[in-house]
C-alpha cells in the first residue's frame, strides 16, 4: 500500500496576506533583537556625547559664516546674541574666489572629474578581486592576500615620491618601470587614488563576498556556470550594500582630500579643496573665508550621503541577522 502523498492547496487571498504579515513581523523582531544586542542605555549616551562634541565645532562654523568679518576675528560665535549680524558677504567672496587659472564653479567640476572615477574605478577592480581571493583557487593567493592586507598600514606619504617619479620619469628609485606611462592632469589623481583605496577595499569586499553561501556557488556551477555568470549574476547582487558603503567613505575621502590634490592636481585640474586652501590668501588673513567656503563645499558629500544612506545602513549591518 503505497503512502498518501500531501496534496499543497493554494492559499486565498485573506492567506496569503497574513502568512506576508507573518513573515514582517518576524523579521521586524529579528532586527529588535540584532538592535538589542548590538545596543545599550550606556552605548546609546556614549555615542549621543560623542555626536554633540563632534557636531559643535560644525555648528560654531556655521555660525561663524554668516557673520561679518570684524566679528569673526574679534569675537567667538558662542556670542552671536551678544554681538548681533548676519551677512551674505563671506558666501559672496568665496563663490567669487579663484586665480587665473581656476575660479570655484571650476574647482567644483573638477572634484566631480577627479571623484568619480576616483571612487568608480577602485570598486570595480576591488569588487572583482575580492570574488578572485573568495572563490578563486590560484597558487599564492593566501600569500597574496597577507600581501594585500598588510598594504593597508604603508602611509601615503611613504608613495608620494616613487609615483612623482613614475609619473615624470616613468622610474621608481632610479629603475625603470613604465618609460611612457602617459598619466597627466586627471590620471594622475586617478591612478594615486586608486592604488591607495584597494587594500582596504579589497579587504572589506572580501568579507562579504566569502560570506555568500557556497551552496548557492556550488549549485551555481553545477549548473555550468563560470566566474563570470556566478559573479555578475549571484554575487555583485549580494553584495550591492557593501559596495554602496564603501562607495560613500571613497567618495567622501576623494571629494574632501587635500595631500594628494596639492601633489598631482595643479593648474587647472585643482578641486575644491586646493581652492579652499588658496582663498585664505599668501599669509592666511583671509581665513574668515573658509567659514563659508567649507560649507559650499561640504553640499555635496551631504547630498550623496544623504541619498545612500539606506544602503551604508544595509552594508554595515549585512550579516547581522544570520540565523
Amino acid at each position: 500500500m503505497s503512502a498518501v502523498q500531501p496534496v499543497e492547496l493554494p492559499l486565498d487571498k485573506d492567506s496569503r496576506r497574513e502568512l506576508a504579515r507573518g513573515e514582517k513581523k518576524a523579521e521586524r523582531e529579528a532586527l529588535g533583537r540584532t538592535k538589542k544586542r548590538l545596543t545599550s542605555r550606556w552605548a546609546t549616551l556614549a555615542a549621543l556625547v560623542i555626536a554633540v562634541l563632534w557636531t559643535l565645532p560644525t555648528f560654531g562654523v556655521f555660525v561663524s559664516s554668516f557673520r561679518p568679518r570684524e566679528l569673526i576675528q574679534t569675537t567667538g560665535w558662542w556670542t552671536i546674541f551678544e554681538n548681533w549680524g548676519f551677512t551674505l558677504d563671506n558666501y559672496a567672496t568665496a563663490l567669487q574666489s579663484g586665480n587665473s587659472q581656476l575660479d570655484m564653479a571650476g574647482a567644483f567640476v573638477n572634484s566631480f572629474a577627479i571623484t568619480l572615477p576616483a571612487t568608480v574605478v577602485p570598486i570595480v577592480i576591488a569588487s572583482l578581486a575580492a570574488y578572485a581571493f573568495a572563490w578563486m583557487d590560484f597558487k599564492g593567493k593566501n600569500i597574496l592576500f597577507l600581501f594585500v592586507f598588510a598594504l593597508q598600514i604603508v602611509p601615503i606619504q611613504m608613495a608620494l615620491i616613487p609615483l612623482l617619479q613614475l609619473f615624470s620619469q616613468g622610474t621608481i628609485f632610479g629603475v625603470p618601470v613604465i618609460q611612457a606611462i602617459g598619466a597627466s592632469g586627471y590620471s594622475q589623481v586617478w591612478i594615486a587614488h586608486t592604488i591607495f583605496a584597494l587594500p582596504l577595499a579589497i579587504y572589506l569586499l572580501h568579507n562579504f563576498t566569502s560570506e555568500v553561501p557556497a551552496d548557492v556557488i556550488e549549485a551555481a556551477r553545477v549548473d555550468g556556470a563560470g566566474h563570470g555568470q556566478i559573479y555578475f549574476r549571484i554575487v555583485l547582487p549580494l553584495t550591492v550594500p557593501a559596495l554602496a558603503s564603501i562607495g560613500i567613505f571613497q567618495f567622501l575621502w576623494v571629494w574632501n582630500d587635500l595631500l594628494v590634490a596639492l601633489i598631482f592636481a595643479d593648474g587647472n585640474v585643482a578641486p575644491i579643496t586646493k581652492l579652499l586652501a588658496e582663498m585664505t590668501g599668501n599669509r592666511g588673513q583671509d581665513w574668515y573665508l573658509l567659514t563659508a567656503g567649507a560649507f559650499i563645499a561640504i553640499l555635496v558629500p551631504l547630498i550623496v550621503f544623504l541619498a545612500l544612506q539606506r544602503y551604508f545602513v544595509r552594508g554595515l549591518l549585512a550579516g547581522s541577522t544570520k540565523g
